[in-house]
């Protein structure tokens, strides 16, 4: 059961050491997009690292599962597992694994059932609150923006905006922003938005807001959640900027959350406001290509440790 071994060593590792080092990494402001891709595949890898690890002690557990999966290998293939005489450890690690997969999907199920409710219940007040505008009054997203989104004006002197994703987006402004806004500004603050719808990154919030709260005291899917929810504002202000300019962005930024105290003493993600203002103004480069490729190649490297892991025994009693 060297494999099995091999495994939970690896979850743990990638569990506790790597995202103190991801946390930690400097070029994530940089590459927002890529230092998301990294926190996924780091996730998936702590995942496939358990899901991998309850079929082996499925098999170490049950013999008619070892003969389904090994139906067809060479006997010393199965042999060079180690299954025998470790049914009773590997019934134990079964039923733990899999009661963290249920955990699992049931967190999952609940964190979508939540947002899926909230995301209706929001379309039912903005129903009421605001009439559908006429699509000659969306000036800023041109017609192939009207055809993925609506534009939803609420009157408020506050001013806001945000986006609700869902079959037919809609990216919500509030009438302060459009008093207080610059044409420029309020394209950024548009482009910001269509940058989360784009992305789904709101699925990816929830996945991360599930397995957070599934288990709260694993430090990779709380960092997961942490970071994920940094990082995707940091590349929806990198795609508005793009397009619109660093300046403006910053300066949209700067008009909407001047009034909630963001430059003062404050907590959570409004506490990002002023790093990412700054963060604009200074414009840092990206990394260059070849930092970019090893870094990707890093995730994907992370992703395929896992199955070397299982497939290593096997694999040296045929050479």
């Amino acid at each position: 059961m060297t494999a099995l071994l091999g495994l939970m060593l690896l979850c743990l590792l990638l569990a506790t050491a790597v995202p103190r080092l991801l946390v930690r990494a400097g070029w994530a402001e940089r590459e927002p997009v890529l230092a998301l891709g990294l926190w996924q595949c780091l996730v998936v890898s702590v995942l496939l690292c358990c899901g991998l690890g309850l079929t082996l002690a499925a098999c170490a557990a049950l013999p008619a599962v070892r003969e389904l999966l090994f139906s067809g290998a060479p006997d010393q293939v199965m042999q060079a597992y180690g299954f025998a005489g470790t049914e009773a450890w590997g019934a134990a690690a079964a039923v733990l694994l899999a009661y963290g997969a249920l955990h699992t999907a049931f967190a999952l199920a609940r964190e979508v059932r939540l947002a899926r409710a909230s995301r209706s219940r929001r379309q039912a007040e903005l129903a009421l609150l605001a009439p559908e505008l006429p699509p000659a009054a969306d000036e800023y997203g041109g017609d192939r923006a009207r055809t993925r989104e609506r534009l939803v004006v609420l009157e408020d002197v506050q001013p806001e905006a945000w986006s609700l994703p869902g079959p037919t987006a809609r990216l919500v402004v509030t009438t302060g922003a459009l008093r207080r806004l610059s044409d420029r500004e309020l394209a950024a603050v548009l482009d910001h938005e269509r940058g989360h719808v784009r992305a789904r990154h709101h699925w990816l919030l929830q996945s991360a807001e599930a397995l957070a709260a599934g288990f709260p005291g694993v430090a990779v899917f709380g960092a997961f959640r942490d970071e994920v929810g940094r990082l995707v504002e940091l590349a929806a202000d990198d795609a508005a900027s793009r397009r619109h300019g660093r300046l403006a962005t910053a300066l949209a930024l700067v008009e909407l959350n001047q009034g909630r105290g963001v430059f003062g003493d404050c907590r959570g993600q409004l506490a990002e406001v002023p790093r990412r203002v700054d963060r604009l103004l200074a414009g840092e480069p990206r990394l260059p290509v070849r930092h970019r490729l090893r870094l990707t190649a890093a995730g994907l490297t992370a992703l395929g440790v896992p199955v070397l892991l299982v497939l290593a025994p096997g694999l040296h009693a045929l050479l």
